[in-house]
């Protein structure tokens, strides 16, 4: 898939989630087969960008080509300002965010809300691609509701604007995440708009991914929740839509490894005290598949410690297996 001048290795693409996609993150999926990753949403009040927060999220330090960065906000020449501003610290791509359907997003006017006015998206859309000289793409949802799916109207406003590609989540902004992602509209989209779409929504397994890209024609699938605790799915689907097999699951061992690697870079980008903490939901996520007693054990421990070594520690012996040494660790 092509965005602009870039050609993506592959059409798999990590999906922007605020408080996940943070650098160690996207690196680490990257590393494990995505195609592209693309940034926790920024603010388009560039007077709030000097917060802790905000600079961890403008920092894209040894990340392969392109950057991709997600921008939000409904004042045009806000979100223009932010644009050039996020080029100038090392952007290549920039994201526009009109899916998310946060109430503290879309209470400002801004993210999925938008979607309620055409001409303001319209607006928004020719400020970003004016400001910029680097490809703009957008995310959207397929509508307002159930009853105002003006997904294709939208698409048609953003490839008239210049907009170089779109990921499209298969739910309306009412919906929220609740029920069934649905693929129609994103079908729909796909044939009206000549430039690259991105299916989005409930995609996380390979045979879902190949379904989705079939049904929809869909140029690329973008993960969101399923590569939480589980960065290997970008690989796994990867295969099998490259052979049809099913690639085997990663060991204990490698689970084991990967979950290390992915907290030392934690400690690394945020500082231990933070880092620990921030580290805490990706070992939930990373234990989502182990069940029984001795995994809650561990679960409950491990979101009690404060250090780094520590919660090396407990990982360290949860997946060795050995019961003992744990026993001896949670008492």
């Amino acid at each position: 898939m092509r965005i602009g001048q870039y050609v993506l290795p592959n059409n798999l693409v990590l999906a922007p989630m605020a408080g996940v996609t943070d650098r160690p993150f996207r690196q680490l999926c990257r590393r494990l087969g995505a195609g592209l990753v693309v940034s926790e949403m920024v603010t388009s009040d560039v007077r709030l960008w000097d917060s802790r927060k905000s600079r961890h999220r403008l920092d894209h330090r040894g990340e392969a080509e392109p950057r991709i960065v997600q921008i939000a906000g409904g004042d045009p020449e806000m979100m223009a300002e932010a644009a050039r501003m996020n080029v100038a610290h090392g952007a290549q791509i920039i994201d526009i965010n009109m899916g998310c359907p946060a109430k503290k997003v879309c209470n400002k006017a801004a993210g999925s809300a938008l979607l309620k006015d055409e001409g303001l998206v319209r607006e928004i859309l020719e400020a970003v691609v004016a400001a910029v000289d680097v490809p703009v793409t957008l995310k959207i949802r397929t509508g307002w509701d159930p009853d105002n799916r003006n997904g294709v109207r939208v698409a048609e406003i953003a490839e008239a604007c210049g907009i170089q590609a779109l990921a499209v989540h298969g739910r309306t902004r009412a919906d929220r995440f609740e029920g069934e992602a649905e693929y129609d509209t994103i079908r729909d989209i796909v044939h009206a708009v000549g430039i690259p779409v991105m299916a989005n929504g409930d995609i996380d397994s390979p045979e879902k991914a190949a379904t989705v890209l079939e049904r929809t024609g869909a140029a690329a699938i973008m993960i969101g929740r399923a590569a939480q605790g589980r960065p290997w799915i970008f690989r796994e689907i990867a295969h099998f839509l490259a052979t049809g097999e099913r690639l085997a699951e990663p060991s204990r061992e490698e689970v084991q490894a990967i979950l290390l690697e992915h907290l030392d870079h934690l400690y690394a980008f945020y500082g231990e005290f933070a880092g620990v903490r921030i580290a805490r939901k990706h070992i939930g996520w990373y234990c989502q598949a182990q069940a029984g007693a001795r995994a809650q054990a561990f679960r409950r421990q491990v979101m009690r410690v404060e250090s780094g070594e520590a919660q090396r520690s407990l990982v360290e012996k949860f997946f060795s297996g050995k019961e003992e040494a744990w026993e001896e660790q949670a008492a």
